[in-house]
């Protein structure tokens, strides 16, 4: 640990994200208590393959709740741990050269002051990211407040390809953190698809919700 982390975690100690208990972003007793919501599901479709991570309940959800929308960036440390330590996960990623957060539209990301998914991948450190491949062009409402219908009408054309020489024909991993009707995913597929056809899905939840509105 360099001089600058040990003055940081002098004045600015880690906590386990889950029960805040100082001294690690996550202790020993929450991650066993995690191990209850994995899933560790990986589904292969049309030359794709998804890897789900976690069911979106219990621990799982307020953690994401928390670090998406109450302003906690620190908890990517606490979700980074989680991945690293997931054997198959590791193995998983391994299949890939580039990882492509979805992306946030800019006004979010400003409002929200990070793109969450983004900074969990900076942090994984054994594959490449690309943040400024996949674009979001359009600021659309958040998708948990609508039925699949309107899911699929309103993500349709809202991404964009840029500098797409650092992606073509490369082994793309797209990372998103939940995963409910899958719109924003296969809109993301569908987008950078135009450039590679090696691309795969790394979800951090997995949400099994009743689909409604079709």
């Amino acid at each position: 640990m360099s001089f600058t982390e040990n003055v940081l975690n002098l004045f600015f100690p880690q906590k386990c994200g889950v029960c805040e208990k100082i001294g690690t972003v996550l202790c020993n007793e929450c991650e066993e208590k995690i191990k209850e919501y994995r899933i560790n599901l990986i589904e292969n479709s049309d030359n794709i393959s998804k890897f789900y991570m976690f069911r979106y309940n219990g621990i799982i959800r307020q953690l994401l709740i928390k670090y998406k929308f109450e302003d906690k960036s620190y908890l990517a440390d606490t979700f980074v741990k989680i991945m690293l330590k997931n054997k198959k996960l590791v193995g998983f990623l391994k299949n890939y050269d580039i990882i492509i957060p979805v992306p946030l539209h800019h006004e979010r990301k400003l409002e929200r002051g990070y793109n969450q998914v983004e900074l969990i991948a900076k942090k994984l450190g054994n594959i490449k990211i690309e943040n400024d491949c996949l674009i979001k062009n359009k600021n659309i409402k958040p998708q948990s407040q609508k039925n699949l219908k309107d899911r699929i009408k309103d993500v349709k054309g809202v991404y964009e390809l840029k500098n797409t020489e650092k992606i073509q024909g490369k082994r793309v991993l797209i990372f998103d953190d939940i995963y409910t009707t899958g719109s924003t995913v296969n809109e993301c597929i569908k987008t950078i698809s135009k450039v590679t056809a090696k691309i795969g899905v790394l979800i951090i939840a997995k949400d099994y919700i009743e689909v409604k509105g079709k």
